[in-house]
């Protein structure tokens, strides 16, 4: 085996310390920061109810810009991306009404085609604005995007996509303008699936002159769902074998309705919170087919599972190690591999986590290793599956050592995913953990405390000095 990856002594290091991403606010006045509190307490069980996908919901919303009457999103959830997206779309000029889990985005009076500098840097979204914005005003301008800090993810998928649509795009130092009289349909092949680029050509080519056809596209669930969406509002959108899709551009769409289909990523992370406390909790609103990959890994390990058509069960005996790859649809998700390798901490015996989709996303593990993890990391791909980062001096394998007594300690939250795995290892700990750096866990998952306050979990809410 290749020798283990070992982090630079330096506050930039890819990797790094757990410290150099802490949430401290730039303001000196502000003395004390937000943090959660977590006392394991044992078994995790009860029943949990997923709202809609993170990953679907704001593209619904930016779906909604295109429609020449209201539309209605149900089964949203409660969570930061939302509120920001809803943000930005008032600064546009769309009247947005957000009640309990229903939002309605009416775009009859959008009117700017500058999403404000103040959304730099939140999300991902802005991006995704270009098309809609040049269909209605003809030009756009977009801040830097934002996300979490999981390794590169350029926009130039986005770019390349909307100038063969005939798109010009000017880079300046606070974002991205645009300019188009008309987008036209045109043939993209992408370079790799990416999910963000195949979402900004289905929202740039619905209302496109001609058609367009794009080879080489993402197929996740939320794509899918986001392609039935538009088709409901009218667009004409086939799906072609082999990774293809054909859209053929029409004049106008109409406002739709449509009710958000559960988050696969929350609904698999709470399967884990489960399983890594030795207990069992029951996922609600996330059906079978969006966890079919998932569901077979888990049971390689040992774990057993009572399903029905809206709910899914797991629990184990006795986990055993695992040798795990992610990768696009329908390979194991991306998002999946932090609360698996925390699970892996748990696990009798050696487990590989190999990571294809994204070049930094083992930030999290610094600080698993401070709570007892037995964790190494390779720059090495241990897998099978062709790595896009070749050359990279960034981590993309790692090997973990099971089982590990964890302990609690103080972490700081790197990412939104990064986070959820730190709440499960601290719900397997011995002794208490505070996590600071939380607004990322509130961005993207609906509710989290409630729901594990629901299953047992002794967690709350606190503040604690800047450090």
């Amino acid at each position: 085996m290749a020798s283990a990856y070992t982090p630079p002594k330096t506050s930039t290091d890819p990797v790094g310390s757990t410290s150099r991403l802490s949430n401290s606010p730039l303001d000196p006045s502000v003395t004390d920061t937000a943090a959660w509190v977590v006392n394991p307490t044992g078994p995790l069980t009860g029943d949990v109810q997923v709202r809609g996908s993170k990953n679907a919901v704001t593209k619904h919303l930016v779906a909604s810009m295109l429609g020449g009457s209201p539309s209605t999103i149900d089964n949203v959830p409660d969570i930061g991306d939302v509120e920001i997206t809803i943000n930005m779309l008032r600064s546009l000029g769309c009247e947005v009404d957000h009640s309990n889990n229903l939002v309605t985005v009416d775009p009859s009076s959008l009117s700017s085609s500058r999403v404000p500098l103040r959304f730099s840097g939140m999300n991902r979204i802005p991006i995704l604005m270009i098309g809609p914005l040049l269909h209605a005003v003809g030009e756009a301008f977009v801040p830097l995007v934002g996300g979490d800090d999981i390794g590169s993810r350029p926009v130039n998928f986005h770019v390349d996509a909307l100038t063969k649509m005939g798109a010009e795009i000017t880079f300046t130092t606070e974002g991205l303008e645009a300019k188009a009289s008309r987008l036209k349909g045109a043939h993209i092949q992408l370079p790799y699936p990416s999910v963000g680029a195949t979402e900004t050509v289905l929202l740039s080519a619905v209302l496109a002159e001609g058609r367009t056809v794009l080879d080489g596209a993402a197929t996740e669930p939320e794509i899918i769902e986001l392609a039935l969406f538009l088709q409901r509002m009218g667009a004409r959108i086939e799906m072609r074998p082999n990774r293809r899709y054909i859209i053929d551009g029409v004049e106008s769409l109409t406002g739709a309705t449509h009710k958000l289909k559960g988050d696969r990523i929350e609904a698999f992370s709470y399967l884990v919170a489960g399983l890594i406390t030795g207990g069992q909790v029951t996922v609600h609103g996330c059906s079978q087919d969006r966890l079919v990959t998932a569901i077979s890994t888990l049971h390689g390990m040992g774990a057993q599972f009572e399903i029905t058509d809206t709910s899914v069960s797991a629990w184990a005996d006795k986990l055993r190690p695992a040798a795990v790859e992610t990768d696009t649809h329908p390979g194991f998700m991306t998002d999946w591999q932090s609360p698996m390798v925390a699970l892996f901490t748990q696990c009798d015996g050696l487990s590989v986590m190999y990571e294809t989709v994204y070049e930094n996303r083992f930030t999290y593990v610094p600080a698993l290793k401070d709570m007892g993890a037995n964790i190494e990391m390779y720059t090495t791909a241990l897998g099978s599956i062709e790595h896009r980062f070749v050359g990279s001096a960034t981590p993309c394998s790692v090997v973990v050592h099971g089982k590990s007594d964890l302990k609690g300690c103080d972490v700081v939250v790197p990412d939104i995913r990064g986070g959820f795995a730190y709440v499960l290892a601290a719900a397997a700990a011995r002794g208490s953990t505070t996590l600071t750096g939380t607004h990322h866990l509130d961005r993207g998952y609906n509710r989290p405390i409630e729901n594990f306050v629901e299953m047992g979990l002794d967690i709350r809410r606190t503040t604690v000095p800047v450090a």
